[in-house]
């Protein structure tokens, strides 16, 4: 039974031994404090890729005419392709996968109103890429471009907050006129700000923005979602499906990869998954390695400790000490110095992490852009904190692994008799 004498001489001896407890401690809290520092760090960076993706629709699809590499049929290499309205119509009946689906048509412009000017992006757009891209409108804030506004080719917008607040000042935008080139576009509406971009673009129909930019039905790209769509091998048999029926409607090679570029959102989200899952057993095994060096440590130490104390062991049991309670001291030695410095590195490896996670956080790195798009800038690294219960069980763990490391050296010295012990020097 632990008593408060076990405890003084516990105490007494560790005091005797202070570099060795030191340094047996040290390795035991820099093997927590590592594998926290570690874990956070991974996480760090698997929200922070992660974070990306999330204005986007997990099945979204992107597809952007570039230029044939092989010759085909007559037809040139080197051709440029173009997109044309006739694919967006036939998006739905030649693959059923298709769920939503917009043409897109992209081109910088100059925004004026009154004294007030402004460059930005200009995308005409069909309805469904706000429930493809998420854009949400706040209520008061107007709508969004609907199919009246797509048949009746209407000279409407729907600008970005920071466009909104340039042009407009204090002023309520809603139903006022803005000149883009010789024309006048009503606003109807201002989408609400996912983040603190400053490109983000203003939203038109895409049949106004084809008769404004290039007089036809060309699209810069097609932009769709797909359903039962799921896995690595799914999406490669629709990607290689719809490569055949492009080629064979704009007449280049099908085995033509550069054609075509198609950013698949699915894919590349299984992708960074795996690849972030590869980092963090990566960063597990590092972390087991620095606790297992922390685990080596205690042993060594305790091992050195058993075998100084030996003749120490024998005098205590030729005076009635049960093996029992000598192995009982050295157990609870071995606990206190794995919890102790456990615990300190622990919280020191919490408080960096969550102290990193609050600096970002005020100084607006948390909120930074996310990209995702082909061409957009990516956040890397977002909120590196590590779950508390998964470092209270590696600690636990550790001092678990001090009791087996303290155990085997104890339980081989009491087995000693207590003459023989006694002649230990």
């Amino acid at each position: 039974m632990l008593d408060f004498d076990n405890l003084r001489e516990i105490w007494s001896t560790m005091r005797k031994n202070k570099l060795r407890t030191f340094l047996t401690g040290f390795s035991v809290a820099w093997g927590i404090f590592m594998l926290v520092i570690l874990l956070g760090a991974g996480n760090g960076l698997h929200n922070g890729v992660m974070y990306n993706f999330r204005d986007f629709s997990a099945n979204r699809i992107e597809v952007w005419p570039r230029y044939t590499t092989k010759p085909w049929k007559g037809n040139r290499e080197n051709r440029r392709l173009q997109l044309k309205n006739d694919d967006l119509a036939h998006l739905k009946t030649d693959f059923p996968e298709v769920d939503l689906y917009t043409g897109t048509v992209s081109h910088s412009d100059t925004l004026v109103y009154g004294e007030e000017f402004l460059n930005g992006e200009m995308m005409g757009v069909a309805p469904d890429l706000a429930k493809i891209d998420f854009i949400r409108i706040d209520p008061g804030k107007g709508r969004f471009v609907n199919d009246i506004d797509m048949r009746e080719r209407r000279k409407v917008i729907v600008l970005s907050p920071r466009m909104a607040e340039v042009l407009f000042h204090e002023a309520d935008p809603l139903g006022q006129y803005v000149r883009i080139g010789q024309m006048m576009f009503q606003v109807i509406g201002i989408y609400h700000e996912k983040d603190m971009s400053n490109n983000l673009p203003a939203y038109l129909p895409f049949t106004t923005a084809q008769q404004l930019y290039n007089g036809g039905e060309g699209l810069n790209s097609l932009l769709f979602t797909v359903k039962g769509v799921t896995t690595q091998a799914e999406n490669e048999a629709f990607e290689e499906r719809f490569l055949r029926k492009m080629a064979r409607r704009h007449q280049f090679d099908p085995t033509d990869k550069g054609a075509l570029g198609i950013w698949n959102m699915g894919e590349n989200i299984r992708m960074f998954t795996m690849m972030m899952n590869g980092i963090l057993v990566f960063i597990w095994i590092v972390g087991i390695g620095t606790l297992m060096a922390g685990i080596v440590g205690v042993s060594n130490i305790m091992l050195v400790t058993v075998r100084e104390r030996t003749r120490e062991f024998g005098i205590r049991k030729a005076i009635g000490a049960k093996p029992s309670s000598i192995l009982r001291l050295i157990i609870i030695e071995s606990i206190l110095i794995t919890a102790a410095f456990g615990y300190v590195g622990m919280v020191t490896g919490i408080g960096l992490t969550e102290g990193i996670d609050y600096i970002m956080t005020m100084t607006g790195a948390n909120s930074a852009p996310a990209g995702g798009g082909p061409g957009e800038n990516l956040t890397l690294f977002r909120h590196p904190t590590v779950d508390l219960g998964v470092a209270v069980s590696a600690t636990v763990l550790l001092i678990i692994a001090g009791v087996i490391a303290g155990y085997f050296p104890a339980r081989k010295a009491v087995k000693i008799p207590a003459v023989e012990a006694m002649r230990v020097e």
